[in-house]
């Protein structure tokens, strides 16, 4: 097959979005597939940073106007809100028609639905532009582009149960697939529990530092956990981005007396996080939205036990009291006392560690990969028989 994947991001592989576009193409020419990509990094136009979501539609529409019949296009596999325009544009084009997907890396309207309930709650402040995009007319294109795709790929049931309830998708043209690891994941050594009570635990949080991530419900939990146990440290992994410019934003939500045992590291490159994670025990997950978790499995691939909420995508990895403590979202309590059972009760902890070291290595990027192009296959078939039809 001949697959176009779209990003709207730069297609950095240290990314998520944008970083499991890439390994899936990877993967996918690795089982001998012709794969093109159209990103942020092919839109020739200087385009300022803030306007380029608003106009890449247009110019994925522009550059499959020219291409598509000359790359011999079989699938266009766009993520959410990128092939809208294109998918309206379709009924008036009688030619060739690639089979069209629509790809999510977290369903928008789902963010925004947790958006407007910390904003209720009192606990989040919205900039008025955000209802005259993100929050608005995009929204909009992002249901547009799975209303006029013949098939969406969703990473988890609750996005797929919206996709086929509020866009009208039938159900047999929706499906579920998780993202996977790179290889260097697999079959890291699993370090021993420390079983002393007095024995030094690590906590680990990985991913920006933003409200989203539920930093406003994890940061007093852990500000407890510090001053209750001098044998714990927190490492932030991965914090930079626009909202948390420096690792000051996130030592200034401390108290000052905890932060010694505290560290930031803004970015770091995906080769390098089973370095960054060796000698930590706990996987801190308090995300408020997610549709799947990449760095949650990443983090139980390098042997640490996660504690999460139970937003739709962890629930779509994780066990709770099996590989995992779940607990309710935006509960600052209830994570703060998971946190404690399992400083407190070592024997969980290591049993935890261990069950969900051996879950994650379930998520082969290659064998994903294969399902989703057995899939485009069968999409592809029914595609063509139907056109016969007509």
């Amino acid at each position: 097959m001949n697959i176009l994947l779209t990003i709207h991001e730069p297609l950095d592989p240290n990314s998520g979005s944008a970083g499991s576009t890439l390994r899936l193409g990877q993967n996918y020419q690795a089982q001998g597939h012709d794969v093109h990509f159209y990103s942020f990094d092919d839109v020739a136009v200087r385009v300022p940073p803030g306007l380029k979501d608003l106009v890449f539609p247009e110019f994925v529409a522009l550059h499959l106007f020219q291409q598509c019949q000359k790359l011999n296009i079989d699938v266009l596999d766009m993520s959410t809100g990128d092939g809208w325009l294109w998918g309206t544009l379709k009924y008036f084009r009688r030619q060739h028609q690639p089979l069209l997907v629509t790809r999510s890396h977290g369903l928008e309207h789902l963010e925004t639905q947790e958006i407007l309930e910390d904003v209720r709650r009192g606990n989040r402040q919205l900039s008025w532009k955000y209802k005259l995009y993100r929050g608005g007319p995009h929204l909009w294109e992002v249901a547009t582009s799975f209303r006029t795709a013949d098939i969406a790929f969703l990473l988890n049931r609750e996005e797929a149960e919206y996709v086929t309830t509020h866009f009208g998708m039938p159900a047999d043209q929706v499906y579920v697939f998780p993202n996977g690891m790179p290889d260097h994941f697999f079959g890291l050594p699993f370090a021993p529990t420390p079983l002393e009570a007095s024995s030094i635990i690590r906590i680990a949080q990985v991913g920006t530092y933003i409200p989203r991530k539920g930093i406003q419900y994890s940061t007093p939990a852990l500000n407890r956990i510090l001053h209750q146990y001098p044998q714990v440290q927190v490492s932030f992994l991965g914090t930079g981005c626009r909202e948390c410019p420096s690792p000051e934003a996130v030592y200034a939500d401390f108290d000052p007396e905890v932060c010694d045992r505290i560290t930031v590291i803004p970015r770091y490159d995906l080769e390098s996080l089973p370095e960054l994670l060796a000698g930590h025990h706990i996987k801190l997950f308090p995300t408020i939205s997610e549709a799947f978790g990449k760095a949650l499995i990443e983090s139980m691939a390098c042997g640490l036990a996660p504690v999460t909420t139970s937003a739709a995508g962890p629930m779509e990895i994780v066990r709770d009291g099996y590989d995992a403590l779940v607990v309710p979202t935006r509960d600052s309590d209830a994570l703060g006392k998971a946190l404690e059972q399992l400083i407190v009760d070592r024997s969980l902890l290591h049993q935890l560690r261990q069950n969900a070291y051996t879950t994650a290595q379930g998520y082969s990027w290659k064998e994903i990969a294969a399902a989703r192009l057995a899939t485009y296959e069968q999409a592809l078939n029914r595609k063509r028989r139907q056109a016969v039809l007509e």
